[in-house]
């Protein structure tokens, strides 16, 4: 692993990962954790994407989850992706791209020979992964299923849910933070996946929302989109008061009651989703998967 540089030792690390961009990508590194048992042979790993609106987040504030999936047994490497409107879409999803070829090559290293990769977030991040997981089929890429918490994912802002919360007029947070990620791209399938026109073939997926979640509807829509759309879909639906998606960025929230819950929900999707995972091989050299762009279909 020479094209890494550690800068940190501790239950995580940081590092500087070389995937080909002319710039290396900032990623923590989070060992997997044992709850009273062993840990396997092989672990699931999990590229992880923190939330933030697209406009905000980084390694320090996607901590509690990366933290939630190390603690349900897996290896997690978070990336701190480019942000809007600096780098809109597609620079995030081209960074998180980069990230999954490269971990594709490095699993066997990072959680054993043989292991599968889950993309996951929560909020924007979850966007991000929802996108991630379109293009990884499109490129025929190996991908063990993706884990969307509160994922944000409807730019229209037009759910039930959001209106309640008092959300989703045009100076908030969440509405700066779609004008400043889609820029010029309006509704294209890998910044929106709500909207996508074709969801089949997708990797399976665990959504997770809470009832005082604002993005909770729109969870629960594209959850019950990749169903209808012949996705194998797990769903959770968290009992309030969570304080998602901001509990998400505060570590006392891991002592919170939804929080075992949902930790022994990712534990067994995750275990799950393992134990149906053939071991892979590296994918062909021949010819490299595209960087997704602006103009890139996923009809």
């Amino acid at each position: 692993m020479n094209t890494i540089a550690p800068t940190r030792t501790a239950a995580w690390r940081d590092h500087q990962v070389d995937a080909g961009l002319g710039e290396p990508l900032a990623v923590r590194v989070h060992a997997a954790v044992a709850d009273g048992a062993e840990l396997p042979a092989r672990c699931p790993l999990v590229l992880h994407l923190p939330g933030g609106a697209f406009i905000g987040g980084d390694l320090d504030s996607g901590l509690p989850t990366a933290r939630l999936l190390a603690e349900s047994g897996s290896v997690v490497v978070s990336l701190d992706y480019p942000k809007a409107p600096a780098r809109p879409f597609p620079a995030a999803l081209q960074a998180a791209a980069a990230l999954l070829r490269w971990l594709l090559r490095m699993r066997g290293r990072l959680a054993g020979t043989g292991s599968a990769i889950w993309v996951a977030g929560e909020e924007a991040g979850a966007n991000l992964a929802a996108g991630l997981a379109l293009w990884a089929r499109d490129q025929r890429l190996p991908l063990a299923g993706q884990l969307l918490i509160s994922p944000l994912l409807d730019p229209r802002m037009a759910s039930a849910s959001l209106r309640a919360a008092g959300q989703g007029c045009a100076d908030c947070t969440i509405a700066r933070g779609w004008h400043a990620f889609l820029g010029r791209e309006g509704e294209h399938p890998y910044a929106a996946p709500l909207y996508a026109a074709r969801l089949a073939h997708v990797a399976p997926a665990f959504v997770a929302v809470a009832e005082d979640d604002p993005l909770r509807d729109e969870g629960l829509a594209y959850a019950a989109a990749l169903r209808a759309a012949g996705v194998a879909v797990q769903t959770q639906r968290l009992a309030g008061p969570t304080g998602w998606p901001q509990a998400l960025a505060r570590l006392a929230s891991l002592q919170s009651p939804w929080a075992a819950e949902l930790r022994c929900s990712l534990r067994a999707f995750l275990a799950e989703g393992l134990a149906c995972c053939p071991i892979v091989r590296r994918p062909s050299r021949r010819a490299g998967p595209a960087e997704p762009e602006a103009g890139a279909s996923a009809a």
